[in-house]
């Protein structure tokens, strides 16, 4: 096993005045044996990071190490490295024990090796019944399971998943995401997945790297991320629903949003032009007063209710027990905010104000 460094990395495509720049010196730190996810929406360069560890894409500049090597230079095959792609990539003439074993014939490794790399890989995904079918004999969640075990056979320093659950129904997406938080505390191999899913990122990641235009927003756990966003990207993106992010003027204990004044639980930190956040799960309903909430519409699914209104128009949602009575459409419902689910941002540049 092995750690993974980004240390200012660079990717450009083309030169000169017409290049083409998509990460913007990057710098992170993923510890032997550590989980992270990478997440990010499509086009941020997170598949692209990815792609650099695994040698498939050059560095343009700054340097990847694996372990003590910087790899920038070496081939795909001399990194130690196993990657598993949204794709699956399968062999369709193979059966289940040839495509997970192909990687190690043209190794030369010994066949009673192949043999015993295989069907341990395979009783750990539950494909021993599997091992004589043909890929197009198999469920999308059994394919998958197929090329993480070709993975597995490998016995790598890495593993790199790029989005490996996106081809995946729901209930599949939920399942294979329970195999592989079990293969990993098996294995303990340093490990690097990429998704767009944020709940796949919360989920799986022992630490996140959230990543926004080629740049790290913000790298910590899926609690230090949810909880103390650092930046209104990050608040607006991990999450769902979203943060609400109403932009106002805070004078002292007041914050006024489109000219109406609404109430805060305690000061703000400072005044002025401010973003402030709360996410709907942190509202609270308050006969007594607070925030008017005008509602629009009203989401049922199923354990809850998602309300969306406006605040003096700023749009805001509510995240409502289903158990309660729905609201419709024109009422007027009053929130209170705890002081402690408040969260601040500077205007210009979206920073979290401590």
């Amino acid at each position: 096993m092995a750690s993974i460094s980004f240390r200012d990395v660079h990717k450009r495509y083309g030169s000169g005045a017409g290049a083409n720049p998509v990460i913007h010196g990057v710098s992170a730190e993923i510890a032997d044996g550590e989980f992270v996810v990478i997440v990010g929406p499509s086009g941020c360069g997170k598949s692209t990071l990815l792609r650099m560890v695994a040698g498939l894409e050059a560095i343009s500049g700054g340097e990847i190490a694996i372990g003590p090597r910087v790899v920038n230079d070496l081939e795909p095959p001399e990194r130690d490295i196993a990657m598993v792609f949204q794709n699956y990539a399968l062999y369709p003439h193979f059966n289940v024990f040839d495509n997970m074993a192909y990687g190690l014939r043209i190794r030369k490794v010994p066949e009673a090796e192949v043999k015993a790399r295989v069907e341990k890989a395979a009783a750990t995904l539950e494909l021993t019944g599997l091992l004589q079918r043909k890929p197009r004999q198999l469920s999308g969640g059994q394919r998958q399971r197929v090329a993480m075990g070709r993975a597995i056979v490998r016995q790598p320093q890495v593993f790199l998943f790029d989005e490996p659950l996106s081809n995946l129904d729901a209930k599949l997406r939920a399942q294979t995401r329970l195999e592989i938080q079990k293969l990993h505390r098996e294995l303990g191999v340093t490990s690097l997945i990429v998704t767009h899913d944020q709940v796949e990122a919360m989920t799986l990641a022992q630490r996140m790297i959230v990543m926004n235009a080629g740049r790290i927003e913000q790298i910590g756990t899926p609690e230090e991320v949810y909880q103390r966003p650092a930046t209104t990207f990050v608040a607006g993106f991990i999450g769902s629903p979203p943060m609400n992010l109403l932009e106002g003027h805070a004078d002292g204990t007041r914050f006024t949003v489109g000219g109406h004044a609404v109430p805060l639980p305690c000061a703000a930190p400072r005044a002025g032009a401010l973003l402030l956040g709360v996410r709907p799960e942190h509202l609270e309903l308050d006969a007594a007063g607070g925030w008017p909430l005008r509602v629009e519409t009203v989401e049922m699914l199923g354990a809850e209710r998602l309300v969306h209104g406006d605040v003096a128009g700023a749009a805001l949602t509510l995240r409502i027990d289903a158990t309660l009575a729905a609201p419709r459409a024109g009422d007027t419902l009053r929130l209170r905010v705890p002081a402690e689910r408040l969260h601040w941002f500077d205007v210009d540049g979206g920073r979290r104000i401590a």
